[in-house]
């Protein structure tokens, strides 16, 4: 078996599908957790920036697989859940799977401007601007798509009728956006996410891993 090390931030974001795809496969595998700052991923600590300009790309997340260092996040679970089986039963639902993904990839980028300002120093209402403007219209659109293909899909996963690593990268980014009190339990979509969340979370197969994984806020 090849010896596997993960490196991430002490938290969620990028890391926890590939932690989620080593537990669902059994596999044991080294988990490399750098220190953050104010609890988010990026915030330069002394270890991340001596370690980044060793990583392929500059940034992580990191799969090293017998020394040889695989970057980029979605390629990362992308691999796993290949190795693993939950890229999807067929070639048609692998691809649907890496379509969503490569959609929330998207929609993650308008993350970006709202937590520079944070990190910048921007002002309260600067950053309240740029969350209401930027981020909030592309959460919308996320979740309406989200929402479309669950309900059209039926079998309460996101591709084909078992879980794939598509439904890991949502379900646990809408774990943190329930951490940030980015859902609203009023609101029937976020309510219809949130259940899809606590489904994945609750399957048999992870449910020990969930319940006994590091508290992060993010």
């Amino acid at each position: 078996m090849p010896s596997y090390k993960l490196t991430y931030f002490d938290a969620c974001g990028f890391g926890e599908s590939a932690r989620m795809l080593f537990h669902l496969g059994g596999v044991p595998y080294e988990d490399v957790r750098l220190p953050t700052i104010n609890a988010v991923p990026g915030f330069q600590s002394d270890e991340f920036s001596a370690l980044k300009d060793k990583t392929p790309f500059g940034r992580f997340t990191v799969l090293s697989i017998d020394g040889f260092d695989l970057a980029q996040s979605s390629a990362i679970h992308r691999y796993l859940a290949r190795k693993f089986g939950y890229a999807g039963k067929t070639p048609e639902d692998e691809a649907f799977a890496d379509s969503i993904v490569d959609q929330f990839n998207e929609y993650y980028a308008s993350l970006h401007p709202y937590r520079d300002a944070v990190k910048t120093g921007k002002t309260m209402e600067e950053v309240k601007q740029i969350h209401d403007k930027v981020y909030i219209p592309a959460k919308n659109l996320m979740f309406k798509i989200l929402t479309r293909i669950l309900k059209e899909n039926k079998s309460g996963f996101l591709v084909g009728d078992g879980l794939t690593w598509a439904d890991l990268v949502v379900a646990d980014h809408l774990y943190t956006l329930t951490n940030l009190k980015e859902l609203d339990p009023e609101d029937p979509i976020h309510l219809t996410l949130r259940k899809f969340q606590e489904k994945i979370f609750n399957l048999t197969e992870l449910k020990d891993y969930i319940e006994t994984r590091p508290v992060t806020l993010v």
